[in-house]
């Protein structure tokens, strides 16, 4: 008799300690489910905020024949809350940004600036396996009209015709500003991509009225 007790109380040994290791992993579980939430909830907050912005509408003042692709004036700046460094676009797509602020105007350094001390754009596409690839606006052929995107991240396939954004890094730009369309890629010496041309979406010859958007975070 002593035997089945001893084996009972082992059998019940057995499944408690079962009970307390399905416990411990399903806290571990939970701890780690609540961690990866936070890290979720907070990158959805950073998404949100780096897609909301303030829309200010100008008009363009002038524009000298000299820096024609290099900058323009615009008719608002600090009383209509234009900040600098804001993005500025256009119907179709981004034109620039915002270098110097007057009570009344602003000063906006276009993206085909010849300028080679122009703070540059962090831009990003996604191929069509959703690989994401970042880097830079490194600069402008004013005879093809593209822009050059350099500094990039990730080795990936990119097709032609590929939407490029900016991405929100680094400043305060919002994320998701329509920059061109790919229209070629060159490769370095190992066949990876190493610059991106684009077509600018905005057409920067023909500026009359654009929008400064001011992020809100």
């Amino acid at each position: 008799q002593s035997d089945s007790v001893i084996n009972g109380l082992k059998e019940e040994n057995q499944k408690l300690k079962k009970e307390v290791d399905s416990l411990a992993s399903q806290r571990v579980e939970n701890q780690t489910l609540a961690k990866e939430n936070k890290q979720l909830k907070r990158q959805l907050k950073l998404n949100k905020s780096l897609t909301d912005y303030d829309k200010i509408s100008a008009y363009v003042l002038s524009r000298t024949p000299s820096a024609w692709q290099n900058q323009v004036i615009i008719s608002k700046g600090k009383t209509a809350g234009v900040v600098k460094n804001a993005a500025v676009m256009s119907k179709e797509g981004l034109v620039g940004r915002v270098v110097e602020v007057n009570q009344t105007n602003s000063k906006v350094e276009l993206l085909s600036t010849e300028n080679d001390d122009a703070n540059r754009f962090a831009v990003q596409l996604s191929n069509s396996k959703d690989e994401t690839v970042n880097g830079l606006i490194t600069g402008y052929n004013s005879e093809k009209n593209e822009l050059i995107m350099g500094q990039v991240t990730s080795k990936v396939k990119i097709k032609k015709g590929t939407s490029v954004i900016t991405s929100g890094m680094g400043g305060n730009t919002p994320k998701g500003l329509l920059v061109g369309k790919v229209v070629r890629v060159a490769d370095d010496d190992y066949g990876l991509p190493s610059k991106i041309y684009i077509k600018p979406a905005a057409d920067m010859a023909d500026l009359s009225v654009v929008t400064v958007a001011k992020r809100t975070d």
